[in-house]
């Protein structure tokens, strides 16, 4: 397994082998001794192409994200949302798909999104913490103080996810002033 660091503190890609042969591939997906956090709680999301979800985060519960694509490829977003980070407001963006064999490992503290860019993207989260619908809270896609640059026209938002706040918004929500990251 290779680390690469990101200009993001503690933001970081996961670069790991394959094992080919005539029988098809091995892969580790995930080291405890790469990465020391605790993950307790793993989920899957389906979706088309040109879905978008998020940005999303939990702010009473935080939840460090270890995000590897199964099927197919997206354009993930990260936005850091920690007050006293040098990149506080600033995201990150990376193409990521099934044969690239990465992982993106998201701190607590980022808010997280992303786009299918393929019909029939799985994604595979381990997160430290569980969800939590009542800390849960997002950042509209198309915010334009962000400006993200996103590599579709017409997107699919969900209904949660187009009632979403702008970033200036979100900065005033009193959970995000009780933000302690």
């Amino acid at each position: 397994m290779r680390i690469i660091k990101t200009k993001f503190e503690g933001l970081l890609i996961i670069k790991r082998p394959s094992h080919k042969d005539n029988r098809g591939f091995f892969r580790e997906l995930f080291q405890q001794k790469f990465l020391k956090k605790k993950f307790i709680f793993d989920y899957l999301s389906s979706s088309k192409k040109n879905v978008i979800r998020g940005i999303h985060i939990q702010l009473k519960k935080p939840q460090a994200k270890l995000i590897t694509v199964f099927s197919g490829r997206i354009f993930d977003v990260v936005l850091d949302c920690r007050k006293k980070s040098k990149t506080f407001g600033k995201y990150f963006t990376i193409d990521m798909s099934f044969k690239d064999n990465i992982s993106l490992y998201i701190p607590e503290g980022f808010a997280h999104g992303f786009c299918s860019l393929s019909d029939n993207t799985i994604l595979h989260y381990k997160c430290t913490n569980y969800r939590d619908k009542k800390s849960e809270t997002g950042i509209i896609w198309n915010d334009n103080y962000l400006s993200i640059n996103w590599p579709i026209k017409r997107p699919v938002i969900s209904f949660k996810d187009k009632k979403n706040f702008k970033f200036i918004e979100f900065l005033k929500n009193k959970n995000f002033k009780k933000f302690n990251l």
